[in-house]
């Protein structure tokens, strides 16, 4: 249970305000969120939140790929795009049909190995459509894509979180029954920074970090081999020691995986930098 004080006064400093004998003693204590109720279709097992502090660093490229690792280690996985005013998943694995539902809920659409996805994108007409919503809005729809939606069997489901530290990531930790989050950020000087307004959001939250994945950490030369940190030196290690979470992987600039984005064809990609991880 979360204690504050009234009036925004500490028992150290009441004794000599004017808020004294009305607040330095009279605590109100503020019960936990209620968790909201899956889909009676669904029986998740894990969900994985992806954030980041801030955009372009590649959240939703490892999102698929963590979800990609866990459906060719046999297991069963799904993505809930979150960011709702930027949704990429549905296109990265070639999915461009909406969504139905039927009397229980929304159906989530299947990718080729299977990977069941909602993304607000999948309930548009026409995928090009901006959604320009407001917070509370746009956090609803959030939390429907737990309540709603008929998930199935899932073993993990990954949840794909706009970047930042606002209304959506707030939503899912208090809504959704987040067993971790997963960090991903880029060798940048702000970085240490960015990170740890992500890493003490999750604690003041009480969601468990389960790792740091570092992104754009090279670019490798296809003549020589030689690795190019071309937006500076990682200190990606260092900030994982400093906040005693693991680092789960360094991925570089990879072509390869670039290319099955842009061919829609991500479920054919097994991820190199990121097979050792264990969620």
């Amino acid at each position: 249970m979360a204690e504050e004080y009234t009036n925004g006064c500490s028992e150290e400093s009441c004794s000599g305000c004017s808020h004294a004998g009305s607040c330095s003693s009279e605590k109100k204590t503020a019960s936990a969120p209620q968790k909201a109720p899956a889909n009676v279709g669904s029986q998740v097992k894990k969900v994985i939140g992806v954030v980041s502090g801030k955009g372009g660093v590649g959240k939703s490229l490892v999102t698929v790929s963590l979800a990609r690792m866990m459906i060719e280690k046999g297991y069963t996985a799904g993505i809930l795009d979150a960011d709702i005013t930027g949704p990429s998943i549905p296109k990265m694995y070639g999915i461009h049909e909406m969504a139905i539902g039927n009397e229980m809920g929304m159906l989530p659409c299947t990718a080729a190995d299977g990977t069941k996805i909602m993304s607000v994108n999948l309930l548009l007409e026409e995928e090009e459509t901006p959604v320009v919503w407001r917070g509370p809005v746009i956090s609803g729809v959030v939390t429907q894509f737990w309540t709603d939606v008929i998930w199935g069997d899932l073993d993990y489901l990954f949840v794909d979180m706009p970047p930042g530290t606002g209304d959506v990531p707030l939503t899912v930790f208090q809504s959704l029954p987040v067993d971790g989050i997963v960090i991903v950020t880029s060798p940048q000087d702000l970085v240490r920074m960015i990170v740890k307004k992500a890493y003490n959001m999750a604690v003041q939250m009480d969601v468990p970090v389960l790792g740091l994945v570092e992104n754009y950490s090279y670019v490798k030369c296809p003549d020589c081999g030689k690795e190019i940190q071309i937006f500076g030196e990682s200190h990606i290690e260092e900030i994982a020691k400093e906040l005693g979470v693991p680092l789960l992987g360094k991925m570089p600039l990879d072509s390869e995986l670039a290319r099955k984005v842009e061919e829609e064809k991500f479920y054919e990609v097994i991820n190199p930098y990121l097979q050792d991880v264990e969620l």
